[in-house]
């Protein structure tokens, strides 16, 4: 609980560095991510395409499992992704 309340506060000042587009989950884009998770640990993923909030809960719940991440928190469309470096 309380890792979770710090990567929160984390996540707060960071802007986001993958945009998601009307493509949806692509190769590219979980490639980009992958690369993202690495270097950074925590990222903020701005899912543009995903208009309703149960779709945004859905994709975060498919890139966890696709990344091997942890979801931290949803806020509108932005979601917020960590993996240990």
């Amino acid at each position: 609980m309380a890792d979770r309340v710090r990567l929160r506060q984390e996540a707060h000042r960071l802007d986001p560095v993958v945009l998601m587009g009307q493509s949806g989950v692509t190769d590219a884009l979980l490639l980009e991510m992958e690369r993202a998770l690495r270097a950074h640990g925590l990222i903020k993923v701005r899912a543009s395409g995903v208009e309703t909030a149960a779709a945004r809960s859905a994709l975060a719940n498919t890139l966890t499992q696709r990344l091997s991440a942890a979801f931290v928190q949803q806020i509108g469309k932005i979601l917020v992704l960590y993996r240990p470096r």
